[in-house]
């Protein structure tokens, strides 16, 4: 006889179908788990093992086969415990084969028979969902689970799964997680002067553009990045659920609770290739896709390995991360807004004589060619950030914080969604193409002066495409249907130039 149930794999965030296929054979005992599994499937024999032995079962003197079909996929990951376990007790006939028949399995187990959470079960339980199966997994990942909307059967130990099919103690079906609210972070009152600066963030946070402020330390970069997620819309339900999955694969997502704030992540700069875009042993999502449809904010950006930073010059422009391995590729979401911060020079202080260290000007140019051309070349606003004066410092607050530029950021998001409803992109740094001429092409005045700044400026063609998206933002901010000459030149000044030979 072969017990059947079925399982996941996950690849990226797609959960893709496995069986597994339990057979008892006479000949010498033994247990053996085939089909392409990496160490923690394999350990999870003894896991097994401990935890039928645990409820005081004995494995019957028979040659034990597990076969993870297909064979030639690859399978990662402790969430394959429970199916073994399920799967074996079936082919005892413990438990019955066609009852488990119309559920898809995943956990990890203890060895006293307790159901451990796994990552990505909100993956499983999407899928589940699919194919019109119910799901069973760990009691803590229920709430996680029931967001799918189909039969979940979230259970603290093997025991009380026994006992339900029996019918001698029936678990109740779990409740969906809460959904938290948007989170407020700093307030942009806290900000002194550094009005540029400020209006270039609102440009960013309404068209979903690149930012990059240089200027010395301590004049307030940091605290303007962190203030951008109170001024973003927070997530739609859609949104939202992308996000959760991401963190479901990550291990994240901790008590099913779904949270409408826009992710925030801001690595430090000794992070490697494989925290930054993901990758690893067991290929994990990296920062650039835990910071899906949220903020990457780079701190000390000439700091991080030049070849780190490179690595995101795809995701910046395709919006998806894929890691490459021999037997499979792994694709992750990664459509993030990019917030960099740096010095002007090492010593920081290039723009004050009696604070610049005695290589300026060469210190700056070195400094500042850590970080290539074609990554600037993807960074839309430019913006320098001078020194806080004492006068500054001792004025009153400002009159405009977080919440009025929020409401402006809102409106012009709310164009932005109106404009695109009929195709796949949702804010003006997406669009491209025959789109972006359509809605962004400026009137005559417009254009005759991005042509002249073009050459003088000696633009990219990608750099002349980010101009029309920031100009097409600041109109929209502006109330304006189409963009004018204006909106152009604004954009064009936060334009950084191409060196000259």
């Amino acid at each position: 006889m072969v017990a059947s149930v079925s399982t996941v794999a996950y690849l990226g965030l797609e959960a893709r179908a496995v069986e597994v296929q339990v057979q008892l054979i006479p000949g010498l005992p033994g247990f053996y788990v085939v089909g392409l599994g990496d160490k923690a499937v394999g350990e999870s024999r003894e896991r097994v093992r401990g935890a039928i032995a645990a409820m005081g079962l004995a494995l019957p003197p028979k040659r034990i086969v597990v076969n993870l079909s297909p064979a030639d996929l690859p399978k990662e990951g402790s969430h394959f415990d429970l199916p073994i376990a399920l799967g074996l007790l079936a082919a005892m006939g413990v438990v019955d084969a066609e009852t488990l028949s119309d559920y898809l399995v995943v956990g990890e187990l203890s060895l006293d028979a307790r159901i451990a959470p796994s990552p990505g079960v909100l993956l499983a339980a999407l899928h589940a969902s699919e194919r019109g199966l119910g799901l069973i997994c760990p009691a803590a990942q229920g709430a996680e689970a029931a967001w799918a909307g189909q039969a979940v059967l979230a259970a603290p130990d093997i025991l009380s799964l026994i006992n339900h099919f029996k019918g001698y103690g029936l678990l109740g079906a779990p409740q969906p997680g809460t959904v938290e609210a948007a989170l407020a972070g700093p307030d942009l009152r806290q900000v002194k002067g550094q009005e540029t600066a400020k209006r270039a963030l609102e440009i960013a946070a309404a068209g979903g553009h690149n930012l990059l402020m240089v200027g010395p330390p301590g004049s307030g970069k940091s605290l303007m990045a962190s203030c951008l997620p109170g001024i973003l819309p927070p997530l739609d339900p859609a949104e939202a659920l992308e996000v959760s999955m991401v963190a479901s694969v990550a291990g994240t997502l901790t008590g099913g609770r779904l949270t409408r704030s826009r992710p925030y992540r801001a690595p430090h700069h000794s992070a490697s290739m494989a925290a930054l875009v993901g990758g690893g042993l067991k290929v994990k999502p990296g920062e650039v896709s835990l910071a899906h449809l949220g903020v990457l904010f780079l701190d000390e950006l000439p700091e991080f390995q030049r070849a780190v930073l490179d690595s995101l010059r795809q995701p910046l422009e395709t919006g998806t991360v894929s890691v490459a391995r021999a037997n499979a590729h792994v694709t992750f979401p990664a459509r993030v807004q990019l917030i960099a911060a740096m010095n002007p020079c090492r010593c920081g202080h290039l723009g004050d004589a009696a604070l610049a260290c005695s290589r300026a000007p060469r210190c700056a140019a070195d400094y500042q060619a850590k970080v290539s051309g074609p990554l600037l070349d993807r960074i839309d606003l430019h913006v320098e950030v001078p020194a806080v004066s004492a006068a500054d410092l001792v004025l009153p607050p400002p009159a405009e914080g977080s919440a009025e530029v929020a409401a402006r950021v809102a409106t012009a998001r709310g164009v932005q969604t109106l404009r695109y409803a009929d195709h796949p992109v949702r804010t003006n740094a997406e669009a491209d193409g025959e789109l972006l001429d359509a809605v962004a092409t400026p009137d005559e005045s417009g254009r005759a002066l991005l042509a002249q700044a073009s050459a003088a400026m000696r633009l990219s063609a990608r750099g002349y495409t980010r101009i029309l998206r920031v100009a097409r933002t600041i109109a929209d901010l502006a109330g304006a249907e189409q963009v004018g000459r204006l909106h152009v030149a604004e954009a064009l000044s936060y334009r950084r130039q191409a060196p000259r030979n």
